[in-house]
This record gives C-alpha cells, structure tokens and sequence, in this order.
C-alpha cells in the first residue's frame, strides 16, 4: 500500500518522496511505539489501560479505563483477549513504552500508546472520569460492517457455496507462497482498473494477510455497485492450503 500512495502523490506532483518498505509491522517489531488517535480510544472496541497506581487512578482517569498498575502487568497480562487492540497509558512515556514491550512480549500484537499519556489526553480535552476504579477486563470482538465471519468465508474456501467468489488482493509474491484453490487474484492496486474480471451477479468475499487491504478493496467494490464483503482475519498460505487465525 506505500507504493501506491507513492505513486498517488507522484500523480499529485509532490517530488521529494521516500517509502519505508518495511511498514509498521518492522516498526513495531524494532520496539517503536505506535500511538492512537482520540477517537479511537473514546469510541474504539479496546481495553484501555491506565498504568498508574490505584489512588491515581481513582482521582482521575481516561473514561473506560481498566486499572493494572505497571507493577503488576506482566502477571495479569494474561488475562487480556490476544485479538484485542489495547491502547495504554501513565506518567511518563518510559513506563508505557516499557509496557508495551511487556504486552508485546506475552503475544499482543495491537497496542498503541495515548499521545502524551494522562497529560496529553487532558490537554487534548479528553474525557475524564474519577471515583473507584474498574479492574475487570470485559471486551467483545466486533464484527464491522462489511465483514465476513470465519465461517460463511469457509464455507466458499471449501467450495460448498456457489453464489459467491473469493477475491485474494495480496501481492504477487504472497500468492507465489500459496493461495486458496478458488480464489480470484487481483493484488489490491490492480483492484481499480480490473473490476470488470469480477461478477456483479455473486457476491464477493475479499482476504489479504490481515484484512487492512481485503477491507479497502471491499469498499472500493462497493461504491461501484458490487456486493462485496472483507474477511479481517490472518491468513497465511503454502501451495493451495492456507488457514484462517482469528
């Protein structure tokens, strides 16, 4: 998707251009925090985290904010759901960025930092709340709009529904590795100028690696008039057996 956007700006006429290949993923994996925006963390599907200490916490804290002080995360850690994004936040960028890389090593994949912690929230003119804290994790996946469950995608992988084709919008390197044996491959920046290998009589279920392209194309299909849904899964593949992670 860099490149593309690269090329778009190209088009645009902006010149000095630079495109970091790697993304986010190497970004996180280097250990470089990723930071969410206010809206997301006021209305996202998250486990927001306040790292400070109790008595902090309960004098005032980011509104639906779960307590687990810093000391104690590694241990509770645990009881955080793998798939969920998790947004944290304290005092001082050092001990959120340190619990991050604690969430991190325990398997979460999805944490993004409050910009400026506690103190940033407050001067962006966040909501706030006080009183006793809220220590119990309570969330549910959500399925977005537009998307496909595991199951309804399966059962086209499988080849047990025929009123609906699978669109693979991964590159061609990713479908060299293995793709489903049914699929139709258009790597995402194609998707644009090759609608018309498409048909508008069936609906259309559309995957990637982890969902973010499978959803952009899905919506690009449905503005033109397609019945188009995204899987927001991972996906890996090798030869024509691949499996689904929620």
């Amino acid at each position: 998707m860099s490149t593309d956007i690269a090329g778009q700006a190209k088009k645009m006429g902006y010149k000095n251009i630079k495109v970091y290949l790697e993304g986010e993923p190497a970004w996180s994996k280097a250990g470089y925090p990723l930071y969410a925006s206010n809206d997301f963390i006021s209305k996202g599907n998250i486990v927001l985290i306040d790292l400070r200490s109790v008595e902090k916490s309960e004098a005032g804290r980011i509104a639906r904010s779960v307590t687990i002080p810093s000391a104690t995360l590694k241990d509770k850690a645990d009881s955080i759901p793998k798939k969920a994004p998790v947004v944290i936040y304290s005092d001082s960028e050092d001990e959120a960025v340190s619990a991050m890389k604690v969430l991190k090593e325990k398997g979460l994949k999805k944490v993004a930092l409050v910009p400026g912690n506690i103190a940033g929230w407050v001067k962006s003119g966040g909501e706030t709340t006080s009183g006793p804290v809220v220590t119990t994790i309570v969330w549910k996946r959500q399925m977005e709009k537009g998307e496909v469950s595991i199951t309804d995608f399966l059962k086209v992988a499988e080849g047990s529904a025929t009123d609906t084709v699978i669109l693979d919008v991964r590159n061609q390197d990713e479908t060299t590795a293995g793709m489903f044996k049914n699929a139709i491959s258009i790597p995402l920046d194609q998707v644009g100028n090759r609608k018309g290998e498409l048909p508008k009589d069936k609906k259309i279920y559309v995957h990637c690696t982890t969902g973010a392209r499978a959803g952009m194309a899905a919506k690009d299909l449905i503005n033109a008039g397609y019945n188009a849904f995204f899987l927001n899964e991972d996906i890996s593949c090798k030869d024509n057996t691949c499996s689904v992670t929620e």
